[in-house]
């Protein structure tokens, strides 16, 4: 029997092959994992719906087919809610795979936010020159906006997790402007894009994926 049950709730569609099993792989074979996500009962004909308007929050996320959207955050908020509900019934904790601000979701069980652990840690650890990689250039005010809370120095780079793009040389735009740690802000990145960006940089660089994922084992473990 499993020890833990972990719910990992997208904000696109689930299942996450390109997510999930680097996230297994930190739990271990006996956590069980079940996915749900936002978009899950949209179809190929509706996934329009969810189009951000042109002053909306924008999200990006991967599809089940492999392609990514980009999101409104307004029209996000209900279909996420409904399966989060879902989801609270059969796990102990859930992940929500996605660094974005979702404070007006509600659920029974214990809930890890990226974002909030993204913050709480580089709080810790830094008070100087933050360099953030993200997906997408329509994110820039909004990601900025979020981080100056902690007063940090905000730096901002873009190159996509879903396209090819080029984090290494983002990486290295950031070591030259100022930067002093990376952070990749989105749950797209994965272990390569790490590589790369601490290759290009030489900086320490933090990616949410396996930091939320080593704290959702603690808490089952």
């Amino acid at each position: 029997m499993p020890k833990g049950h972990v719910g990992v709730l997208t904000i696109g569609q689930s299942p996450r092959m390109d997510v999930t099993p680097a996230i297994q792989s930190i739990l271990g074979s006996e956590i069980q994992i079940t996915e749900s996500g936002g978009l899950n009962s949209l179809t190929d004909e509706t996934i329009h719906s969810i189009a951000p308007r042109e002053t909306e929050i924008t999200y990006i996320s991967r599809l089940r087919n492999g392609s990514s959207v980009k999101i409104g955050k307004d029209k996000l908020l209900p279909l996420l809610q409904k399966e989060l509900w879902r989801l609270e019934e059969k796990t102990d904790i859930i992940i929500m795979l996605c660094t974005g601000d979702f404070p007006a979701l509600e659920t029974s069980k214990p809930i890890i936010f990226p974002d909030k652990v993204l913050n709480h840690t580089i709080k810790a650890i830094s008070s100087g020159s933050l360099g953030l990689i993200i997906p997408l250039e329509e994110q820039r005010n909004s990601l900025v906006k979020k981080w100056n809370q902690h007063n940090l120095h905000i730096i901002t780079e873009v190159a996509s997790p879903y396209e090819e793009s080029d984090v290494k040389g983002a990486a290295k735009a950031l070591k030259m402007r100022g930067a002093e740690i990376i952070v990749l802000d989105c749950m797209g990145y994965n272990m390569l894009h790490k590589q790369d960006a601490a290759e290009g940089s030489g900086l320490p660089v933090i990616l949410p994926r396996t930091l939320v994922a080593r704290i959702a084992a603690e808490y089952v473990s």
